[in-house]
């Protein structure tokens, strides 16, 4: 019995540890996580900010560029809660006298003025232009023939309608060129062929600064290249022409065997018994058309350039519709100066004198020199041979292109009259060639 006493106390002290145990554990877990929500509540430890130190540089790459932090992103609900005024900035507002009125605006339409401010477009604003400037070129040689440099502006004296003018332009600086070649497909074939034959030296005449255009005629005018400053254009456009054939070679026949046709006892066959009368066949040379369109053109060229109009001719003018005055006047109006190479019959010495004397329907021979007289382009050279045709291209650019230049301002008048123009170099045995005058511009209205 007192073992089985023994036994119950047993059982009865194990439960009670058993159960103490059970508290304690439990006790333990409530402890641990109270203090485990004790430590989110607390807000967490602050680190200290880095330091803005930039790495030492970089011998192998450069250093990367600083970040900007972005812009700080706006609450929209903050934001209208900071513009909603309280209610003690609006007492406050309430107190202060409310600000004036705005002046009215005025505005006016687009394109206009008001009516205090000056309009640019009034004359007031206008300059007038009561002066022309003329720019002279002047060539100067000596009694040999060859070009005299080194001239100074007291050197010269430019007299215009006889008043001695001021000069307040000078230069003996090369000027660029814009020329127009014209060409003459009316001559004879061996002539034409000659003048085939000295393109190559044509060509190489100019610069690589001028500009050149290209004009056939006989009967008609054609342009075959407009203004360029390729000398392989010129070039292509000059071997085109070597195709083309001239006119039948030698003088017209007006008797002999192979005058008419076949005769039985001296009378035509088929024909009346009377003696036919023979006429040469009349052929236009339309030489002042072929320089009027050469000058329309060039007149629309830069004028910083010095305008020529090239003639490879024979010099005869018949058939055209423009007249020698009309021509020369635009050309003296466009300060455009008149060369030429005068080939063929043109350039025959005894031929020359005969062509002074005009026969009624043969037109003109002498036409050309008095272009390039009244034009300042000098005299004209009348070459025969091939080498000469050669040389006085060259000749022709370089003394166009190295000529001095006078200027001075004159004063403009309603008139349009002509006005003369003479000019004198204070130094002995020396020629001049530059152009006898001028037509002033128009006055501006």
């Amino acid at each position: 019995m007192k073992t089985r006493m023994n036994g119950e106390i047993g059982n009865a002290a194990s439960k009670i540890v058993a159960i103490v145990v059970l508290m304690v554990v439990s006790s333990s877990g409530l402890w641990a996580q109270g203090q485990g929500n004790q430590g989110q509540n607390q807000p967490p430890a602050q680190t200290p900010p880095a330091q803005d130190i930039p790495d030492a540089p970089s011998t192998v790459q450069p250093p990367p560029p600083k970040l900007t932090p972005p812009p700080p992103q706006s609450n929209p609900s903050r934001d209208n809660e900071a513009q909603k005024p309280s209610d003690n900035s609006s007492s406050q507002t309430d107190q202060k006298e409310p600000p004036p009125p705005m002046p009215p605006v005025e505005t006016v339409p687009a394109g206009s003025f008001p009516r205090n401010q000056l309009n640019p477009s009034e004359g007031i604003y206008r300059i007038p232009v009561s002066v022309n400037f003329v720019l002279l070129p002047v060539m100067v040689k000596d009694s040999a023939g060859r070009r005299v440099d080194g001239l100074l502006p007291k050197d010269f004296t430019v007299l215009e309608n006889g008043k001695k003018q001021t000069l307040t332009y000078f230069t003996s600086d090369p000027f660029q060129l814009s020329v127009a070649i014209l060409i003459d497909l009316g001559l004879p074939d061996v002539a034409l062929q000659k003048v085939n034959q000295t393109y190559s030296a044509l060509v190489g005449a100019f610069s690589a600064y001028d500009e050149y255009a290209l004009y056939t005629y006989s009967s008609t005018v054609s342009q075959v290249m407009d203004f360029s400053r390729k000398s392989e254009n010129l070039t292509a456009s000059l071997n085109s022409l070597k195709l083309v054939r001239g006119s039948p070679n030698g003088p017209p026949v007006l008797n002999g065997p192979f005058s008419v046709g076949p005769t039985v006892n001296g009378v035509p066959v088929g024909g009346p018994p009377i003696a036919p009368v023979q006429t040469p066949p009349r052929e236009a040379h339309v030489l002042n058309d072929a320089i009027l369109r050469a000058a329309l053109d060039l007149g629309k060229r830069d004028r910083t350039r010095r305008k020529v109009i090239l003639v490879i001719s024979n010099g005869r003018e018949l058939g055209s519709q423009a007249s020698y005055r009309d021509v020369l006047r635009l050309l003296e109006s466009r300060d455009i100066q008149v060369k030429a190479v005068v080939v063929d019959t043109g350039a025959l010495p005894v031929y020359k004198q005969i062509e002074k004397l005009r026969i009624k329907g043969q037109g003109y021979g002498d036409i050309l020199p008095r272009y390039a007289a009244a034009t300042g382009g000098g005299q004209i050279f009348s070459e025969l041979t091939r080498n000469s045709m050669e040389d006085a291209y060259s000749e022709i650019t370089s003394e166009a292109r190295n000529q001095y230049t006078l200027g001075y301002p004159t004063k403009m008048t309603p008139s349009s009259a002509y006005r003369s123009i003479e000019i004198l170099v204070d130094k002995k045995g020396l020629k001049i060639a530059a152009k006898d005058g001028y037509y002033p511009a128009p006055t501006p209205r």
